[in-house]
């Protein structure tokens, strides 16, 4: 995001995490990170923002094996 230092925060979405994954406390893991560099979350670079979504319905199969869906709300202030 160093072409645009202006942009605070980015909203990207979304990968389904692949519909698997495990998440444990702070530990994530799915095959979407061979993929995606970055694919469920916050990630942040200096001052600037970017949250991927993990989406909330499926792509093929469907359903989803420890990725739970997600909507997300976020508050700007």
């Amino acid at each position: 995001m160093k072409e645009y230092p202006d942009v605070d925060l980015m909203l990207s979405g979304h990968t389904h995490g692949m519909q698997f994954g495990v998440e444990i406390a702070k530990f994530k893991w799915s095959p979407s990170q061979y993929f995606y560099k970055q694919w469920a979350g916050l990630y942040t670079y200096g001052k600037q923002q970017l949250y991927v979504n993990r989406g909330f319905g499926f792509l093929g199969y469907p359903g989803r094996v420890g990725i739970l869906p997600e909507i997300t709300v976020i508050d700007l202030v």
